[in-house]
Protein backbone atom coordinates (compact mmCIF):
# COMPACT_ATOMS: atom_id res chain seq x y z
CA UNK A 1 0.00 0.00 0.00
CA UNK A 2 1.05 3.49 -0.95
CA UNK A 3 1.58 6.56 1.40
CA UNK A 4 -0.91 8.91 0.37
CA UNK A 5 -1.25 11.62 2.55
CA UNK A 6 -4.83 11.67 1.43
CA UNK A 7 -5.24 7.62 2.12
CA UNK A 8 -6.54 6.98 -1.10
CA UNK A 9 -5.62 4.09 -3.50
CA UNK A 10 -4.00 4.81 -6.63
CA UNK A 11 -5.58 3.06 -9.85
CA UNK A 12 -3.19 -0.06 -9.37
CA UNK A 13 -3.67 -0.61 -5.95
CA UNK A 14 -5.65 -3.15 -3.60
CA UNK A 15 -7.16 -3.26 0.24
CA UNK A 16 -6.53 -7.16 -0.44
CA UNK A 17 -3.02 -8.76 -0.09
CA UNK A 18 -4.59 -12.24 -0.88
CA UNK A 19 -9.04 -12.07 -2.00
CA UNK A 20 -9.13 -15.86 -2.19
CA UNK A 21 -9.12 -16.22 1.85
CA UNK A 22 -12.31 -14.70 2.13
CA UNK A 23 -13.95 -17.42 -0.75
CA UNK A 24 -16.48 -19.22 0.99
CA UNK A 25 -13.95 -22.62 -0.12
CA UNK A 26 -10.50 -21.03 1.76
CA UNK A 27 -9.07 -24.02 3.71
CA UNK A 28 -7.17 -21.88 6.26
CA UNK A 29 -3.91 -23.31 7.85
CA UNK A 30 -5.08 -22.84 11.31
CA UNK A 31 -8.75 -23.97 12.11
CA UNK A 32 -9.85 -22.61 15.23
CA UNK A 33 -12.27 -23.55 17.96
CA UNK A 34 -12.89 -27.60 16.77
CA UNK A 35 -10.11 -29.17 18.30
CA UNK A 36 -13.00 -31.62 19.45
CA UNK A 37 -14.81 -32.12 16.77
CA UNK A 38 -11.48 -32.40 14.33
CA UNK A 39 -10.14 -35.25 17.22
CA UNK A 40 -13.36 -37.33 17.14
CA UNK A 41 -13.39 -37.04 13.46
CA UNK A 42 -9.82 -37.81 13.26
CA UNK A 43 -10.85 -41.18 15.55
CA UNK A 44 -14.01 -42.71 13.13
CA UNK A 45 -11.44 -41.99 10.19
CA UNK A 46 -8.49 -43.34 11.27
CA UNK A 47 -8.94 -47.24 10.76
CA UNK A 48 -8.60 -46.32 7.11
CA UNK A 49 -4.44 -45.88 7.37
CA UNK A 50 -4.36 -49.21 8.63
CA UNK A 51 -6.54 -50.70 5.87
CA UNK A 52 -9.89 -50.75 7.25
CA UNK A 53 -13.20 -49.58 7.03
CA UNK A 54 -13.98 -46.63 8.82
CA UNK A 55 -16.04 -45.74 11.13
CA UNK A 56 -19.45 -44.11 9.67
CA UNK A 57 -20.10 -40.82 10.71
CA UNK A 58 -22.95 -37.92 11.57
CA UNK A 59 -21.96 -34.34 11.08
CA UNK A 60 -24.36 -31.88 12.41
CA UNK A 61 -24.56 -28.29 12.96
CA UNK A 62 -26.47 -25.29 12.19
CA UNK A 63 -24.94 -23.50 8.37
CA UNK A 64 -21.49 -22.05 8.36
CA UNK A 65 -20.15 -23.86 11.58
CA UNK A 66 -17.09 -25.33 10.08
CA UNK A 67 -18.93 -28.58 9.11
CA UNK A 68 -17.31 -28.67 5.60
CA UNK A 69 -14.23 -27.27 6.17
CA UNK A 70 -13.29 -30.10 8.99
CA UNK A 71 -14.12 -32.68 6.05
CA UNK A 72 -12.32 -30.62 3.64
CA UNK A 73 -9.26 -30.30 5.82
CA UNK A 74 -8.51 -33.99 7.30
CA UNK A 75 -9.59 -35.15 3.76
CA UNK A 76 -6.03 -33.52 2.81
CA UNK A 77 -4.29 -35.29 5.07
CA UNK A 78 -6.08 -38.53 4.24
CA UNK A 79 -5.55 -38.31 0.47
CA UNK A 80 -1.91 -38.46 0.81
CA UNK A 81 -2.17 -41.74 1.88
CA UNK A 82 -1.92 -44.23 -1.42
CA UNK A 83 -4.20 -46.70 -0.45
CA UNK A 84 -6.81 -44.58 0.63
CA UNK A 85 -9.45 -42.33 -1.54
CA UNK A 86 -11.15 -39.68 -0.44
CA UNK A 87 -14.43 -38.04 -2.00
CA UNK A 88 -16.91 -35.14 -0.85
CA UNK A 89 -19.99 -34.97 -2.89
CA UNK A 90 -21.96 -31.78 -2.42
CA UNK A 91 -25.33 -33.32 -2.25
CA UNK A 92 -27.03 -30.07 -3.19
CA UNK A 93 -25.59 -30.40 -6.40
CA UNK A 94 -25.35 -34.49 -7.04
CA UNK A 95 -28.72 -35.04 -5.58
CA UNK A 96 -29.62 -38.38 -6.99
CA UNK A 97 -28.24 -41.88 -6.43
CA UNK A 98 -26.42 -41.99 -10.04
CA UNK A 99 -25.10 -38.52 -9.70
CA UNK A 100 -23.32 -39.25 -6.07
CA UNK A 101 -22.25 -42.55 -7.92
CA UNK A 102 -20.96 -40.45 -10.65
CA UNK A 103 -19.09 -38.51 -8.49
CA UNK A 104 -17.09 -40.95 -6.56
CA UNK A 105 -16.32 -42.55 -9.80
CA UNK A 106 -14.45 -39.53 -11.31
CA UNK A 107 -13.18 -38.82 -7.50
CA UNK A 108 -11.73 -42.77 -7.94
CA UNK A 109 -10.62 -42.51 -11.53
CA UNK A 110 -9.97 -39.28 -12.07
CA UNK A 111 -12.40 -38.74 -15.47
CA UNK A 112 -16.08 -38.98 -15.75
CA UNK A 113 -17.86 -41.88 -16.86
CA UNK A 114 -19.75 -41.60 -19.65
CA UNK A 115 -22.25 -39.20 -20.30
CA UNK A 116 -25.60 -41.85 -21.26
CA UNK A 117 -25.63 -44.93 -21.97
CA UNK A 118 -23.81 -46.76 -18.68
CA UNK A 119 -26.77 -48.23 -15.87
CA UNK A 120 -26.15 -47.59 -12.53
CA UNK A 121 -25.01 -51.43 -11.72
CA UNK A 122 -22.56 -51.38 -14.60
CA UNK A 123 -21.40 -47.80 -12.95
CA UNK A 124 -21.33 -49.81 -9.48
CA UNK A 125 -19.83 -52.59 -10.44
CA UNK A 126 -16.72 -50.72 -12.16
CA UNK A 127 -16.31 -48.53 -9.09
CA UNK A 128 -15.97 -51.66 -6.54
CA UNK A 129 -14.20 -53.57 -8.43
CA UNK A 130 -11.07 -50.52 -9.31
CA UNK A 131 -11.48 -50.31 -5.30
CA UNK A 132 -10.87 -54.23 -4.41
CA UNK A 133 -8.18 -54.43 -7.47
CA UNK A 134 -6.30 -51.45 -5.52
CA UNK A 135 -7.07 -53.19 -2.14
CA UNK A 136 -8.22 -48.95 -1.66
CA UNK A 137 -9.91 -47.79 1.15
CA UNK A 138 -12.53 -45.39 -0.16
CA UNK A 139 -13.96 -42.20 2.57
CA UNK A 140 -17.35 -40.91 1.26
CA UNK A 141 -18.47 -37.66 2.74
CA UNK A 142 -21.89 -36.81 1.64
CA UNK A 143 -22.14 -32.90 2.33
CA UNK A 144 -25.59 -31.36 2.78
CA UNK A 145 -27.67 -34.91 2.51
CA UNK A 146 -30.47 -33.03 3.57
CA UNK A 147 -30.79 -32.31 -0.10
CA UNK A 148 -30.55 -36.80 -0.40
CA UNK A 149 -33.66 -36.46 1.59
CA UNK A 150 -35.57 -33.57 -0.48
CA UNK A 151 -35.19 -35.89 -3.25
CA UNK A 152 -36.40 -39.15 -1.57
CA UNK A 153 -33.17 -40.49 -2.57
CA UNK A 154 -31.12 -40.99 0.63
CA UNK A 155 -32.11 -44.22 1.40
CA UNK A 156 -31.15 -46.02 -1.71
CA UNK A 157 -28.04 -44.02 -1.85
CA UNK A 158 -26.46 -45.12 1.61
CA UNK A 159 -28.30 -48.71 0.83
CA UNK A 160 -25.75 -48.76 -1.94
CA UNK A 161 -22.74 -47.58 0.17
CA UNK A 162 -23.49 -49.23 3.41
CA UNK A 163 -24.23 -52.92 1.36
CA UNK A 164 -21.26 -52.67 -1.19
CA UNK A 165 -19.37 -55.11 0.52
CA UNK A 166 -22.14 -57.96 0.45
CA UNK A 167 -22.55 -57.04 -3.16
CA UNK A 168 -18.98 -57.06 -3.94
CA UNK A 169 -16.56 -58.89 -1.19
CA UNK A 170 -13.84 -57.25 -0.21
CA UNK A 171 -15.18 -53.63 -0.72
CA UNK A 172 -13.96 -51.19 1.63
CA UNK A 173 -16.41 -47.75 1.95
CA UNK A 174 -16.59 -45.35 4.98
CA UNK A 175 -19.23 -42.68 4.92
CA UNK A 176 -19.56 -39.47 6.44
CA UNK A 177 -22.88 -37.58 6.30
CA UNK A 178 -23.00 -33.67 6.97
CA UNK A 179 -26.31 -31.70 7.71
CA UNK A 180 -27.16 -28.20 8.36
CA UNK A 181 -31.04 -28.74 8.23
CA UNK A 182 -31.65 -29.23 12.08
CA UNK A 183 -34.93 -29.97 11.91
CA UNK A 184 -33.69 -33.78 9.94
CA UNK A 185 -33.55 -36.48 11.91
CA UNK A 186 -31.40 -38.06 9.65
CA UNK A 187 -31.60 -41.78 11.64
CA UNK A 188 -35.32 -41.81 11.47
CA UNK A 189 -35.84 -40.42 8.43
CA UNK A 190 -34.11 -43.85 6.79
CA UNK A 191 -35.92 -46.96 5.47
CA UNK A 192 -35.37 -49.70 7.86
CA UNK A 193 -33.03 -51.30 5.27
CA UNK A 194 -30.74 -48.63 6.16
CA UNK A 195 -31.38 -48.39 9.67
CA UNK A 196 -30.47 -51.60 10.28
CA UNK A 197 -26.51 -51.43 9.34
CA UNK A 198 -26.55 -47.24 9.73
CA UNK A 199 -24.83 -46.79 13.16
CA UNK A 200 -22.89 -44.14 12.72
CA UNK A 201 -20.72 -42.00 15.23
CA UNK A 202 -21.97 -38.69 15.67
CA UNK A 203 -20.51 -35.15 15.80
CA UNK A 204 -21.81 -32.18 16.73
CA UNK A 205 -20.97 -28.07 15.51
CA UNK A 206 -22.60 -25.91 17.70
CA UNK A 207 -22.62 -22.11 16.54
CA UNK A 208 -19.67 -20.22 17.28
CA UNK A 209 -19.88 -17.74 19.99
CA UNK A 210 -18.68 -13.55 19.32
CA UNK A 211 -15.16 -14.16 20.42
CA UNK A 212 -14.40 -17.29 18.45
CA UNK A 213 -16.01 -15.68 15.12
CA UNK A 214 -13.89 -12.22 16.30
CA UNK A 215 -10.38 -14.24 16.63
CA UNK A 216 -11.48 -16.37 12.88
CA UNK A 217 -12.26 -13.21 11.09
CA UNK A 218 -8.85 -11.40 13.02
CA UNK A 219 -7.03 -14.16 11.36
CA UNK A 220 -8.90 -13.75 7.79
CA UNK A 221 -8.09 -10.50 7.71
CA UNK A 222 -4.36 -10.42 8.38
CA UNK A 223 -3.94 -13.04 5.53
CA UNK A 224 -6.53 -11.26 3.08
CA UNK A 225 -5.94 -8.16 4.17
CA UNK A 226 -3.18 -5.59 3.50
CA UNK A 227 -1.48 -4.03 7.35
CA UNK A 228 -3.69 -1.14 8.85
CA UNK A 229 -6.74 -1.80 5.76
CA UNK A 230 -9.22 -2.61 8.93
CA UNK A 231 -8.94 -1.96 12.43
CA UNK A 232 -10.60 -3.53 15.66
CA UNK A 233 -13.40 -1.38 15.25
CA UNK A 234 -14.46 -2.50 12.11
CA UNK A 235 -13.60 -6.09 12.86
CA UNK A 236 -15.55 -6.24 15.71
CA UNK A 237 -18.94 -4.97 13.75
CA UNK A 238 -18.55 -7.50 11.07
CA UNK A 239 -18.01 -10.27 14.47
CA UNK A 240 -21.47 -8.71 15.71
CA UNK A 241 -23.04 -8.75 13.17
CA UNK A 242 -22.12 -12.62 11.80
CA UNK A 243 -23.05 -13.73 15.44
CA UNK A 244 -26.67 -11.87 14.87
CA UNK A 245 -26.56 -14.39 11.87
CA UNK A 246 -24.76 -17.51 13.29
CA UNK A 247 -23.33 -18.03 10.07
CA UNK A 248 -19.39 -17.65 9.82
CA UNK A 249 -19.70 -17.06 6.31
CA UNK A 250 -21.89 -14.16 6.62
CA UNK A 251 -18.64 -12.45 8.17
CA UNK A 252 -16.21 -13.86 6.02
CA UNK A 253 -18.18 -12.33 3.12
CA UNK A 254 -18.69 -8.99 5.10
CA UNK A 255 -15.02 -8.63 5.16
CA UNK A 256 -14.45 -9.30 1.21
CA UNK A 257 -17.37 -6.76 -0.05
CA UNK A 258 -16.33 -4.04 3.05
CA UNK A 259 -13.41 -4.47 1.21
CA UNK A 260 -14.54 -3.77 -2.29
CA UNK A 261 -16.89 -1.64 -1.04
CA UNK A 262 -13.58 0.74 0.21
CA UNK A 263 -11.76 0.01 -2.94
CA UNK A 264 -15.09 1.58 -4.86
CA UNK A 265 -14.41 4.82 -3.08
CA UNK A 266 -10.65 4.19 -3.73
CA UNK A 267 -9.91 4.31 0.35
CA UNK A 268 -7.06 2.54 1.57
CA UNK A 269 -8.82 1.58 4.53
CA UNK A 270 -12.66 0.07 5.33
CA UNK A 271 -14.94 2.26 7.89
CA UNK A 272 -17.84 1.46 9.46
CA UNK A 273 -19.94 2.67 6.45
CA UNK A 274 -18.66 0.35 4.14
CA UNK A 275 -19.27 -2.69 6.58
CA UNK A 276 -22.65 -1.15 7.01
CA UNK A 277 -23.13 -1.17 3.32
CA UNK A 278 -21.83 -4.63 2.94
CA UNK A 279 -23.75 -6.08 5.32
CA UNK A 280 -27.10 -5.37 3.25
CA UNK A 281 -26.01 -8.21 0.48
CA UNK A 282 -23.58 -10.61 2.93
CA UNK A 283 -26.75 -11.22 5.07
CA UNK A 284 -27.83 -12.69 2.51
CA UNK A 285 -25.08 -15.80 1.92
CA UNK A 286 -27.08 -18.50 3.06
CA UNK A 287 -30.02 -17.66 0.67
CA UNK A 288 -28.00 -17.28 -2.53
CA UNK A 289 -26.13 -20.15 -1.73
CA UNK A 290 -29.52 -22.08 -1.66
CA UNK A 291 -31.32 -20.37 -4.44
CA UNK A 292 -27.84 -21.28 -6.80
CA UNK A 293 -28.89 -24.99 -6.35
CA UNK A 294 -32.36 -24.87 -7.38
CA UNK A 295 -33.58 -26.53 -10.69
CA UNK A 296 -35.40 -24.37 -13.22
CA UNK A 297 -39.02 -25.90 -12.28
CA UNK A 298 -38.00 -24.92 -8.12
CA UNK A 299 -37.19 -20.99 -9.64
CA UNK A 300 -40.38 -20.88 -11.70
CA UNK A 301 -42.52 -22.11 -8.73
CA UNK A 302 -40.21 -19.82 -6.43
CA UNK A 303 -41.26 -16.79 -8.96
CA UNK A 304 -44.88 -17.27 -9.09
CA UNK A 305 -45.02 -17.78 -5.13
CA UNK A 306 -43.23 -14.27 -5.11
CA UNK A 307 -46.21 -12.74 -7.83
CA UNK A 308 -48.81 -15.05 -5.58
CA UNK A 309 -46.95 -13.89 -1.80
CA UNK A 310 -49.68 -15.61 0.98
CA UNK A 311 -51.89 -16.86 -1.82
CA UNK A 312 -53.42 -20.60 -1.10
CA UNK A 313 -51.83 -23.39 -2.41
CA UNK A 314 -54.94 -23.59 -5.19
CA UNK A 315 -54.25 -20.53 -6.93
CA UNK A 316 -50.78 -20.35 -6.91
CA UNK A 317 -50.79 -23.86 -8.77
CA UNK A 318 -53.42 -22.49 -11.10
CA UNK A 319 -50.72 -19.82 -12.30
CA UNK A 320 -47.94 -21.90 -11.91
CA UNK A 321 -49.12 -24.03 -14.01
CA UNK A 322 -50.21 -21.56 -16.61
CA UNK A 323 -46.39 -20.57 -16.54
CA UNK A 324 -44.76 -23.93 -16.10
CA UNK A 325 -47.28 -26.85 -17.76
CA UNK A 326 -46.30 -28.84 -14.87
CA UNK A 327 -49.14 -30.91 -13.15
CA UNK A 328 -50.59 -31.34 -9.67
CA UNK A 329 -48.18 -34.28 -8.00
CA UNK A 330 -44.86 -32.64 -9.40
CA UNK A 331 -45.95 -28.80 -8.01
CA UNK A 332 -47.05 -30.33 -4.54
CA UNK A 333 -43.54 -32.05 -4.48
CA UNK A 334 -42.15 -28.63 -5.77
CA UNK A 335 -43.72 -26.97 -2.45
CA UNK A 336 -42.48 -29.21 -0.78
CA UNK A 337 -38.91 -28.74 -1.37
CA UNK A 338 -38.76 -25.14 -0.95
CA UNK A 339 -40.98 -25.97 2.00
CA UNK A 340 -37.77 -28.09 3.58
CA UNK A 341 -35.64 -25.69 2.32
CA UNK A 342 -36.94 -22.68 4.54
CA UNK A 343 -37.36 -20.35 1.21
CA UNK A 344 -41.21 -20.82 1.40
CA UNK A 345 -43.78 -21.57 4.52
CA UNK A 346 -46.52 -24.24 3.22
CA UNK A 347 -48.58 -23.26 6.75
CA UNK A 348 -52.31 -25.15 6.61
CA UNK A 349 -55.28 -23.32 7.62
CA UNK A 350 -58.83 -23.81 7.86
CA UNK A 351 -61.12 -21.62 4.95
CA UNK A 352 -64.44 -21.67 5.40
CA UNK A 353 -66.64 -23.79 3.30
CA UNK A 354 -63.23 -25.46 1.93
CA UNK A 355 -61.80 -27.67 5.35
CA UNK A 356 -57.82 -27.16 5.46
CA UNK A 357 -55.91 -25.28 2.94
CA UNK A 358 -51.81 -24.54 2.71
CA UNK A 359 -51.57 -21.07 2.30
CA UNK A 360 -47.51 -20.02 0.76
CA UNK A 361 -45.86 -17.20 1.67
CA UNK A 362 -41.85 -16.30 0.83
CA UNK A 363 -39.59 -16.57 3.91
CA UNK A 364 -37.05 -14.04 2.70
CA UNK A 365 -37.81 -10.62 2.51
CA UNK A 366 -39.50 -10.97 -1.36
CA UNK A 367 -37.00 -8.36 -2.81
CA UNK A 368 -34.14 -9.75 -1.64
CA UNK A 369 -35.15 -12.85 -3.49
CA UNK A 370 -35.69 -11.19 -6.78
CA UNK A 371 -32.43 -9.51 -6.56
CA UNK A 372 -30.16 -12.74 -6.01
CA UNK A 373 -32.72 -14.58 -8.66
CA UNK A 374 -31.74 -11.93 -11.00
CA UNK A 375 -27.59 -12.16 -10.22
CA UNK A 376 -27.94 -15.81 -11.04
Amino acid sequence: MGDDPEGMLSWDESVFRDEHVFEIDYIPETFRHRNSQLESLKYALRPAVRGSRPLNTIIRGPPGTGKTTAVQKLFGELGGQSDVEVVRVNCQVDSTRYAVFSRLFEGVFEYEPPASGISFKKLFGQLTDRLVDEECVLVVALDDINYLFYEDEASDTLYSLLRAHEAHPGTKIGVIVVSSDLSLDVIDSLDSRVQSVFRPEEIYFPRYGVDEILSILRERAKRGFHEGVISDTELEAVADRTADSGDLRVGIDLLRRAGLHAEMRASQTVTLEDVDAAYEKSKHVHLSRTLRGLSDSERALLEVVLANDGERAGAVYEAFHDAAGLGYTRYSELVNKLDQLGIISATYADVEGRGRSRALTVEYDPQAIRDRLDEQ
